[in-house]
């Protein structure tokens, strides 16, 4: 089960998942789009989901393991971090709507995804923080000034 399941990595996904479901229950009405794009919403998508999955799961017929000595050590301090950046990032930006509440809150995770999958080896969840990480930025950072200008701020 060890090989399968990382426990981290659990800790990791609850406390980036805990501001977003806060924000999910005290907004009903959701978060809207200001610009559709409807294949980068995708490739987003499948990125999120699968960063997500990957950062708990790691399957042994996918090559992974540190890529030099000490990673996973390394890992832990710099993941804490960024997920506690990130917490405080839905603190300190809670009633703003504005670019820099929108790249803090895309960076930070896409930053989290990416260097725990590589500096733990694992493969599967590189890859999917590749994908995520360029869309998930643009598709924020489009709708902050989407709003921006239709708001006239």
């Amino acid at each position: 089960m060890k090989d399968f399941f990382d426990p981290l990595g659990l800790a990791l996904l609850a406390a980036i998942l805990v501001p977003n479901l806060i924000f999910a229950l005290t907004h009903r009405q959701g978060f809207e789009n200001a610009v559709s794009c409807p294949r980068l919403e995708r490739w987003e998508q499948v990125g999120r989901f699968g960063s997500l999955a990957f950062l708990v799961l790691r399957l042994p017929f996918l090559p992974w393991g540190e890529w030099f000595p000490g990673g996973e050590a390394l890992s832990l301090p710099i993941s804490a971090v960024l997920a506690a950046l990130y917490c405080l990032g839905w603190v300190l930006f809670w009633r703003e709507d504005s670019l820099r509440k929108s790249l803090a809150l895309s960076i930070l995770p896409s930053l989290l995804f990416l260097e725990r999958g590589i500096l733990t080896g694992n493969w599967a969840l590189t890859l999917f923080a590749l994908l995520f990480a360029p869309c998930h930025i643009a598709l924020s950072a489009r709708n902050a000034l989407a709003q921006r200008k239709e708001t006239g701020l």
